[in-house]
Parts: C-alpha cells; sequence; structure tokens
C-alpha cells in the first residue's frame, strides 16, 4: 500500500524507519502542540513504530511515513487514523494528521500529503466524513486544515490547551483546493 503525489511517497511505516522517526519525535519545536512529551530514547521510536503498524493490521489504515522523492529521506509522517479511543466525544471515526521535520516546514508537504489521504479515504475508502484536530495555537496546522477544506466544529481542552475539531464531508470535498 503506498500513495504517491508529485514530490512524495507515502507507505507504511517500517521498522528501520525509526532513527527518522525518532528525530522527528525528540524535537521540542516538533511536539510543541502535540500535547505529548517529546521522544528521549531513539528506541522509543520502535515503538511507536509497532503501535501504528498494529493500527494497520486492526483498522485497515495508519499514519504514512512520507518520504521526499528527491532526497529519498522519511520527511514526516501523515494519513488517516482510526480512532478506537475517545477524543472530544468522537471514536470509531477516521482522523487526518500530519507531523513533519522543521527544516520540511512551509514547502506545502503537508497540504500535499493531506490532499493525497483525503482522496484516499473519500475515493478508495468511501469514509463519508474525516475528522481533524489542532491546538488553537497551531497557525499552521490550523492554515492548512482550512484550506483542505475542514469546517471547524467546536473548540476543547486538552492538557496542553484548547483545541480545535474539524471535520470534512466527502460531497464537501474538492481535491483542487
Amino acid at each position: 500500500m503506498q500513495l504517491e503525489t508529485d514530490r512524495l511517497i507515502l507507505r507504511k511505516l517500517e521498522e528501520n524507519d525509526y532513527e527518522r522517526l525518532f528525530l522527528l519525535d525528540s524535537d521540542p519545536e516538533v511536539m510543541k502542540y502535540i500535547g505529548v512529551p517529546v521522544l528521549k530514547d531513539v528506541n522509543q521510536s520502535k515503538d511507536v513504530i509497532r503501535t501504528i503498524q498494529k493500527q494497520y493490521e486492526d483498522n485497515g489504515i495508519g499514519r504514512f511515513a512520507v518520504i521526499e522523492k528527491e532526497s529519498n529521506l522519511l520527511i514526516g509522517w501523515s494519513g488517516l487514523k482510526f480512532l478506537t479511543q475517545e477524543i472530544n466525544g468522537y471514536n470509531n471515526v477516521y482522523e487526518l494528521g500530519y507531523r513533519f521535520m522543521p527544516e520540511y516546514w512551509g514547502k506545502g508537504y503537508a497540504l500535499e500529503s493531506a490532499k493525497a489521504s483525503l482522496d484516499y479515504g473519500f475515493n478508495d475508502l468511501n469514509i463519508d466524513i474525516i475528522y481533524a484536530m489542532a491546538h488553537s495555537e497551531n497557525d499552521a496546522s490550523n492554515h492548512i486544515l482550512q484550506k483542505l477544506g475542514f469546517e471547524r466544529m467546536n473548540e476543547f481542552m486538552e492538557p496542553d490547551g484548547v483545541c480545535f475539531w474539524y471535520e470534512l464531508q466527502c460531497e464537501k470535498y474538492s481535491s483542487k483546493s
């Protein structure tokens, strides 16, 4: 299972992705609005990958490694997750998420990978509604979600502050956005 855009390959996370994933999840700037502590040990990344691989197995979907074609490097992750634990009163729904290394911010990769994930979710998986969330102070992520056509439905509290809850219905989505 793999998705492809002009500049990116989105594929399932593999065990040997752990070092690049650790670079991502140990960066305080990356984790600033996530609400979980930065990783301190590279072996924690192996656990993260195993957790996501279990999601592939159990739910048929999970976040994908994002590989920049030009460098052939993992630059972050993006994709859909089937929420099995309640967030903001929702569970058993599909949620879009993404996380990238700072040196790849501002290049349109989050938007590009999110579009590929939404196209896959709506067109291949026949999902009716995809949800997303972003910390209220994460201007870049909120901007991307709005640009994709997500509608802000409400706010909810997380331990690190107020988060916005978004919804995008299939019939309102245009991959041209």
